[in-house]
């Protein structure tokens, strides 16, 4: 299933939880993602180490201010 296929994801709050599962899920129906994430940025580079494995692109933004 390509539904996603050429299309970007964006994802707020990508690296925990529900966000994390979204993300990965959209990357398995072949959209490239990016989310942002508000501290943790070694569950952020997870997030992208496994998009990446699945083989999409990934970038994780940290989130300051507000």
């Amino acid at each position: 299933m390509a539904r996603l296929k050429g299309k970007i994801a964006l994802v707020t709050g990508g690296s925990r939880g529900i966000g994390r599962a979204i993300a990965l899920d959209l990357a398995i129906n072949e959209a490239d993602v990016a989310f942002t994430y508000r501290q943790n940025e070694v569950e952020a580079q997870s997030v992208v180490e496994q998009v990446t494995k699945i083989g999409r692109r990934c970038l994780g933004y940290p989130r300051r201010g507000c």
